[in-house]
């Protein structure tokens, strides 16, 4: 009779594929480029290239919320018992103008708790908006992001729209990220998550 060990299971860890779920918008939907070109699925075939096994579930919707993802996440959880949550929501509640502290903060936070408390790992990617916001929206948007890295003790990834509209790396909207823009964002999440999956 063979005993299967459970997927957050310290033991037997090199030879386990460990599960990460990227909750997410447009951003890791793919939206403009093709879903092996997104940078969720750049990151699953890199990071199993370098000798390490992981299955990422990409669960980014293009237009989701921090509402929506909330609603999403037990699912999620339940379906995959994942290892690691990458959480990059935020960006859509943003653009509408949604309250920082009484929804934004609030629901990440709520997430951010659903996570641990399910025994993953959590990592957030934060979301800039661009400028036209005003700075005091934008300046509080962004820092919202590590005010819950700190308060958790949490990996952040972070950009800057300006830096990647300058470098050509933004599709004509200047709100998504092109190609070469997708292989940039995954570089940056795969050096931060690589030290998660020691």
């Amino acid at each position: 009779m063979s005993v299967i060990s459970p997927v957050n299971s310290s033991e037997n860890l090199t030879s386990q594929e460990k599960v990460i779920v990227v909750l997410g918008d447009s951003l890791s939907a793919g939206y403009g480029v093709t879903m092996e070109e997104a940078w969720p699925s750049l990151l699953e075939k890199n990071i199993n290239a370098s000798g390490t096994k992981v299955k990422i579930i990409n669960a980014g919707i293009s237009g989701d919320t921090t509402s929506g993802g909330l609603y999403r996440l037990p699912k999620l959880i339940n379906a995959h018992q994942p290892d690691l949550i990458i959480l990059e929501l935020g960006g859509n509640d943003g653009l509408r103008g949604m309250s920082i502290k009484r929804v934004i903060k609030k629901n990440l936070e709520k997430m951010i708790n659903m996570s641990l408390g399910s025994g993953a790992e959590v990592m957030l990617i934060g979301v800039e908006l661009p400028p036209n916001y005003g700075s005091v929206y934008t300046d509080g948007f962004k820092n919202m992001y590590v005010e819950l890295a700190t308060k958790y003790g949490l990996k952040l990834v972070t950009g800057s729209i300006q830096d990647m509209v300058s470098e050509d790396l933004m599709q004509a909207d200047g709100i998504h990220p092109n190609i070469k823009g997708h292989e940039l964002v995954e570089i940056e999440v795969r050096n931060k998550l690589l030290p998660l999956l020691d």
